[in-house]
Parts: C-alpha cells; structure tokens; sequence
C-alpha cells in the first residue's frame, strides 16, 4: 500500500470513527424513546430518524450545505463562534457520514431494547433504583449487543458514503477524499480502472472486517451477559 492509498484509507477509518462516536449518544437516547416512549407524534420522529434510508444521499448532502455550509445558518454560527467548520473540511465528511449511518444504529439499538421485559427495571425500582441507576444497570447491559451491533453496522456504512459526502464537503484529495470518493475518481480517469479495483477490494475488505467484529462482539456481549 503506497502513501496515498494509505492516506486515503486511514482518512475513511478516521471519518467513520468520528462519526459513530459522535453519533452513538444520540442513537442510544433515541433508541430508548423510541423503544419505551409513549407520547403524540412518535410515529413522525420514528420516519424523520429513518429518512436517511428512503430519501437519495445527494438530497441529505444538499440539505447539510445549505444548513453547515460557511453562509448557512448553523454553519456561520458554529464558524464564528467555535471556529467549527464542515463544509468542504473532513469534519463534514464525518458529519454526512454520521447522518446517514444514524438509522440503522438507531434501529439496533431500539430492537434489543423492545426486547428487555420492562418488569426488570420495575423489579429495580421496587429495591429501590432511581430511574437512571435502573437503565444503567438493566438496560443499559442487556441491550449491549444490539449497541455493539449498531456501532459497528454504522461504521461500516461510513465507510460507504459516497452521494451525501461529495454533494456536501466535494472530492477533495487529502482532505475529504474517502475511499468510495477514490474509486469513483479512478473510474473517471482513462486507465484508472486497476487503482479503482485495487481500492474497491480495500473497501470491501474493511466492511467484512467491520461486519464480523460486528458479530464476534454482539455474541460475546450476548454471552456475557448471560442472554
């Protein structure tokens, strides 16, 4: 692997990284409302987390240039208030990458929580558990392989976004020029089809990895958590 296949690789690692970690307390707390939630309008919050899956990835980069873009309004108040950037920069990579991985996360993690019988955190409560200790105790365990699964299977669709990353923060080489980016520049070049496939078998190596951590670790939290 030369330096720039390197670069470009351990850029996507980084993206896909930030992305999940960023996204993960956000997922965990929608999760929850979504798996035990009862409130007006949950059917709404429900589509609009899961609209990332239905709408093209180009229309969720448009939005977020016009939302985090330097004249946008979130974005020229994150620049000029924290000095925070992401049009054009890695950090909207990560950004893109995350909203677009935050469904199936979100969808893990609510699954292996409508799956915890709600009479355990009642059982902790009675012996007397605040709300919080009972979640961090009960539930927050049990649903640790839906967690774990849902972490992983974002990374791995980080790893893959393409359509809202070139629309938001464009092709950038060394900057914002991940793996799927890549691979659609060497199709674009007369006789860049080997880099493209070299790259290509890169990318499919990683989410193989990914994918089967993502399983190894789900049955050793399963496991250890005696389910």
């Amino acid at each position: 692997m030369d330096a720039a296949t390197a670069g470009i690789v351990l850029l996507s690692l980084k993206v896909a990284f930030w992305s999940v970690a960023l996204s993960l307390p956000p997922a965990i707390a929608v999760g929850h409302l979504l798996a035990r939630g009862q409130f007006p309008g949950k059917t709404l919050v429900d589509a609009v987390v899961h609209l990332p899956l239905v709408l093209p990835p180009v229309v969720i980069g448009f939005a977020l240039l016009l939302l985090f873009g330097r004249k946008g309004p979130l974005g020229g108040f994150l620049e000029q208030s924290f000095g925070l950037v992401f049009a054009f920069q890695w950090t909207g990579a990560a950004l893109a990458a995350a909203i677009m991985g935050f469904p199936l996360m979100v969808r893990a993690i609510r699954l292996s929580i409508e799956a915890i019988d709600p009479k355990l955190e009642s059982a902790a409560r009675t012996l007397g558990a605040g709300r919080l200790r009972a979640w961090a105790t009960i539930v927050l365990p049990l649903a640790a392989p839906g967690i774990v699964a849902g972490a992983l299977l974002s990374f791995a669709r980080c790893l893959g976004e393409f359509g809202a990353t070139i629309t938001f923060v464009s092709n950038i080489p060394g900057q914002t020029q991940t793996l799927p980016l890549a691979i659609y520049t060497h199709t674009q070049v007369p006789g860049g089809e080997a880099e493209a496939l070299r790259l290509s078998a890169i990318a499919v190596l990683l989410s193989l990895l990914a994918l089967a951590a993502s399983e190894g670790l789900a049955r050793h939290t399963r496991t250890h958590a005696g389910r």
